[in-house]
């Protein structure tokens, strides 16, 4: 292994747990690190932007582009250090920022770096249109906000999921996992009842119950620590929380189509 790229993977990973805005100022001054964590945000985050987009009524090779270059503007711009901290919530920054960039969109269409950001993330832009298609059309009764909100919500919920899951592997438990995540808030897969649970692990229904009491403690925790990245204090951390879960219950009929 290479010791340079070594302790920029380390240096990446100290910024998985670290505040946004921290990680924005990092990439800003072009520090390999902050460039690599924010490659890491980029991935994990992009889509509600890119389906934010799509309902803007952009193409879906428009849309890769233009959520690209937003992102490469977010780096070309230093305003960013003159965000306000009170107004730190990381969706609702990029939201705002990219309804100002696409309201400009226009001015710049020339100005589009296709595949930009290709030097530190690959996108599957077909894979990523196909989950879009799935979406519903429309819905009247919520706002283009509410719905990206909700997809933000949905995402982070996916984040925390697979940090217990890769914990539960790490330990030799990923059978255990499969089994029980159906327990979890926002698991794509059927809920099992404890008593089939129990029986597919081969242990008693009361060790079943125990076992996801914990899951969902580790599974709380987790989220907890995916919410924290994306607000500015952590004075923040349990407002955002409950205004995402509002997002989720706001939005319950429409990500249920």
């Amino acid at each position: 292994m290479n010791p340079k790229s070594g302790a920029v993977d380390s240096e990446a990973a100290r910024f998985r747990s670290t505040h946004w805005s921290i990680v924005f100022g990092a990439a800003q001054d072009h520090t390999p690190a902050g460039q690599a964590a924010l490659a890491e945000l980029y991935r994990i985050y992009w889509y509600p932007l890119y389906s934010h987009v799509r309902r803007r009524g952009y193409n879906p090779e428009d849309s890769k582009d233009l959520t690209q270059s937003f992102f490469l503007h977010l780096l070309e711009h230093r305003g960013l250090t003159q965000v306000d901290p009170q107004k730190g919530r990381f969706r609702s920054f990029l939201l705002a920022s990219l309804q100002n960039f696409l309201s400009t969109a226009h001015r710049r269409e020339q100005a589009i770096k296709r595949g930009g950001l290709c030097a530190f993330i690959s996108l599957d832009a077909e894979e990523v249109e196909n989950r879009y298609q799935l979406e519903p059309t429309d819905d009247l009764a919520l706002t283009v906000e509410q719905i990206f909100d909700a997809r933000w919500a949905l995402t982070l919920l996916n984040e925390a999921m697979k940090s217990v899951q890769a914990e539960h592997g790490a330990r030799g438990k990923g059978k255990t996992f499969e089994v029980l995540m159906g327990f979890l808030p926002g698991a794509s897969v059927k809920l099992p009842s404890s008593e089939e649970a129990a029986a597919k692990l081969g242990i008693s229904e009361a060790a079943v119950n125990t076992l996801i009491h914990r899951l969902r403690k580790q599974y709380s925790i987790a989220l907890r620590r995916e919410v924290a990245r994306t607000v500015s204090e952590p004075g923040a951390l349990d407002d955002e929380i409950h205004l995402l879960f509002e997002a989720l219950i706001a939005a319950e009929d429409y990500l249920a189509q």
